[in-house]
């Protein structure tokens, strides 16, 4: 901005540049908006060249495309040897790069992995808990007041809002089991610094929030195996427990799947929860055990977009369809194994 309204480098910009200048070969001209390459990159370019002279300039940026062809021939004419070249945000390097202060240097490698990391503990902590609820109520449970008032419960929790669970984890896994979730009853703590604000604690929490998810959906897939395969499996000996778990557990497995990994979508997605229990906004290393702080993709988002610089929300879109990119990926994997297992329902049959 300053390069369109005054053609002038600021003294922060001139420092910066200089740092720059020694790191790499070349001047990282950074667009933010379309008005802005229209208007001030052939001035800003001109300033550039009377400070550094010789030194290539790299436009980068999502809106560098959008440079008008008239400041490219500009361009041109004005400086042949140099060169200007168009960067995505969205690259191979900003998925495996680490976090960084400096927007065009910056990843979510830190991010992913602990997204990842919190799925795998949330669906450890609630897929089978929600599996044996189900079928402790469907198969078990005699009717009577105090299994309808579990019921009722259920319901009730699948629709309360995420940051409730929030608090509930801060409560419990943060405060009431700081020395477990922390790992000090281990001697695993990391520096004694997550005083409990850790993967685990995350993780379990995220766990409660899709648990009445998964307990509802299973409960529905176990009510959809026709009465005449229980009653076949009886007639010929079998026992409650053998008859769930070789018919009516495979029998309902695909809708099982199917309604747990989309639970596990809803959770890769929230915030909320996340920060009440702790997540941090900036971490420059990938946690190394489920006792180390952690930061997830939303939440880096959410820092991103806080952030003054406007480059910091181009870089916050890259993260956005990297996210929906996974959140499509966990979706087209529950389709595949709902497919699959019809294949295995129709073989019993």
């Amino acid at each position: 901005r300053s390069f369109a309204r005054y053609g002038v480098l600021p003294e922060a910009a001139m420092s910066r540049m200089e740092r720059l200048k020694a790191e790499r070969p070349s001047i990282v001209l950074l667009s933010t908006g379309m008005t802005y390459w229209y208007l001030g990159a052939v001035e800003a370019v001109r300033t550039i060249r009377r400070h550094f002279p010789g030194t290539p300039i790299v436009a980068g940026g999502i809106y560098a495309s959008l440079c008008s062809p008239h400041c490219v021939e500009t361009l041109e004419t004005d400086y042949p040897k140099g060169t200007l070249e168009f960067r995505s945000w969205l690259s191979p390097r900003f998925i495996t790069d680490p976090q960084s202060s400096i927007p065009e240097q910056t990843g979510i490698i830190t991010a992913l992995f602990g997204s990842l990391l919190l799925l795998v503990i949330a669906i450890m902590v609630a897929f089978p808990l929600g599996v044996g609820s189900a079928i402790y109520l469907e198969e078990y449970a005699k009717p009577n007041k105090l299994n309808s008032l579990i019921q009722l419960n259920i319901y009730n929790l699948a629709g309360i809002p995420s940051i409730i669970y929030g608090m509930l984890g801060l409560t419990i896994f943060v405060r009431f089991m700081e020395p477990i979730t922390s790992g000090k009853i281990f001697n695993a703590a990391i520096n004694n610094t997550a005083n409990g604000r850790t993967v685990l604690s995350a993780g379990m929490t995220l766990g409660l929030l899709i648990l009445p998810i998964i307990i509802i959906n299973a409960q529905e897939a176990i009510r959809g195996v026709p009465k005449s395969l229980k009653f076949s499996s009886y007639s010929l000996g079998a026992t409650k427990w053998q008859t769930i778990w070789h018919h009516i557990i495979p029998y309902s497995m695909d809708r099982i799947l199917t309604g747990s990994i989309l639970a596990v979508s809803r959770a890769l997605g929230e915030t909320a929860p996340l920060i009440v229990v702790g997540a941090s906004t900036f971490v420059s290393r990938k946690p190394a055990s489920v006792f180390s702080k952690f930061t997830a993709l939303p939440i880096q988002i959410y820092q991103w977009t806080a952030r003054p610089q406007p480059e910091f929300r181009k870089v916050a879109a890259a993260a956005i369809i990297v996210l929906l990119v996974l959140l499509l990926t966990l979706n087209a994997g529950a389709i595949i194994l709902r497919n699959h297992q019809n294949k295995k329902k129709k073989g019993m049959n």
